[in-house]
């Protein structure tokens, strides 16, 4: 494996992944870069480390988003690094250090832990990604990469499931996912086309419907959705932004843990939106 500049070992060694010893902060990063491909996104936020802390990582936690509540159980379960989808910085936000940024950041580098942000890239993942591992859960089979995918930066997804009711697709969403889900649209619609983009995608549903979907999966829902849904007679599911991505995060944590020789371990907090 390459070494990212700045490394404390040379390029020409091998991560060091006996028990124990984990490994560089940098070849952590370095991986998550191969396999996310950051630099192919245009997001609202920067991608990858975030926050530096400690140079040798042994123990990776993952969540949904880096708020204050999850770094604090981060640091109560021995974490040297945190994979989030939501990270800390935003295009446009304030950039001054106060509040709960203080708060968080403070947290972090008092405990010296890296935290490691990916938001699109996380999405994209055509196996280990939110949208990919949603669709997993709920018996969606995804097709190829090339007639699967819709809207802007080819975030959205497009997959099949065996033609039943809308109603019976939100009762098996409802129960894979363990929170009650928003149905508009008619309960008896036959879908079996299923578009998935998860999280705040609401603004990808007439890209959706554009791709032939008869049903639209996402996070969240505004207000103007409910008459596409109705006028354009496709079902829209809202599900919960933050329980619609609950699973991307740990599914590439879990591959990078066993990739590098470190620890791993899923730290949910919950969250009703």
């Amino acid at each position: 494996m390459s070494v990212a500049a700045g490394s404390d070992i040379t390029a020409s060694m091998p991560p060091d992944t006996s028990p124990g010893q984990g490994v560089s902060r940098d070849e952590l990063l370095a991986a998550c870069d191969r396999l996310l491909q950051p630099a192919l996104f245009k997001d609202y936020g920067p991608n990858g480390l975030q926050v530096e802390g400690r140079a040798r990582v042994r123990k990776l936690v993952s969540g949904v988003t880096a708020s204050l509540a999850f770094i604090d159980a981060a640091i109560d379960a021995g974490a040297d690094a945190l994979f989030v989808h939501h990270g800390l910085f935003w295009r446009g936000q304030d950039g001054r250090v106060t509040g709960w940024m203080k708060q968080r950041l403070a947290r972090l580098l008092s405990h010296d832990i890296n935290l490691l942000a990916y938001h699109l890239p996380l999405d994209a993942h055509a196996e280990l990604g939110n949208n990919a591992q949603l669709a997993r859960r709920i018996g969606v089979r995804l097709l190829e990469a090339d007639g699967g995918r819709f809207g802007d930066q080819s975030l959205g997804f497009l997959g099949l499931r065996p033609p039943a009711p809308a109603a019976e697709l939100l009762k098996d969403i409802e129960s894979a996912l363990g929170r009650s889900a928003l149905l508009v649209g008619d309960p008896g619609r036959r879908v079996e086309r299923v578009a998935i983009c998860t999280g705040g995608a609401q603004g990808y549903f007439e890209a959706a419907i554009a791709a032939g979907a008869d049903v639209f999966i996402t996070g969240e829902i505004s207000e103007p959705q409910t008459h596409y849904a109705r006028e354009a007679g496709v079902a829209y599911i809202a599900c919960g932004h933050h329980a619609s991505e609950r699973y991307g995060a740990p599914a590439v944590a879990d591959h990078l843990a066993e990739l590098l020789g470190i620890d791993h371990q899923f730290i949910d907090i919950p969250n009703p939106a």
